[in-house]
């Protein structure tokens, strides 16, 4: 279904729901995989400045879940047939204008709450801009040292899968 702008609908996109061992086991929409919490793949990447401050950001109040909750990551569903590293460059460009960079690899697993069940690889990049929020999906950024960010944790919503697989990279608990 397209949204009338000619884009793809984001609840009409593929998604490769996976077992317990990351082995595809289907493929659903987007609005199917939320609806019935399947486990699917997801990336997480912590953009970080080079005197150590984290690229922090708030979703748009559009996101299909958690909307208007803060992020330690940018990031997103792995498409239908689409590699982790892919999606990764993908998202980065997508959500804050950044390409030509090789996001390192930091870590990953699963995740499980009430509203998801997915496999997720966690990157790290070291990028101090510019960027460009074309997609409309981050709509307020700033930059948080590891302290800051623990206690915007504890006052402020933040999404809980980024900031459960970034824990022990970060030292947030």
């Amino acid at each position: 279904m397209s949204t009338g702008s000619g884009q793809i609908d984001p609840g009409d996109e593929l998604v490769d729901v996976v077992d317990e061992s990351d082995a595809v086991i289907a493929i659903v929409t987007r609005r199917e995989m939320r609806k019935s919490r399947l486990r699917h793949r997801a990336v997480f990447i912590a953009v970080t400045h080079h005197d150590g401050r984290i690229l922090v950001h708030r979703r748009s109040d559009t996101k299909d879940l958690w909307p208007g909750w803060w992020d330690m990551a940018v990031g997103g569903v792995v498409a239908a047939g689409e590699t982790y590293d892919d999606a990764a460059r993908r998202e980065l460009a997508e959500e804050i204008g950044v390409t030509g960079v090789v996001p390192e690899p930091a870590g990953g697993g699963r995740y499980d709450d009430d509203q998801v069940h997915l496999v997720g690889r966690c990157y790290r990049v070291m990028h101090a801009g510019p960027f460009s929020f074309n997609d409309g999906e981050v709509v307020e950024t700033t930059w948080m040292t590891i302290e800051e960010l623990r206690d915007a944790i504890a006052r402020r919503p933040f999404l809980p899968d980024s900031v459960a697989l970034f824990a022990d990279t970060f030292r947030l608990i």
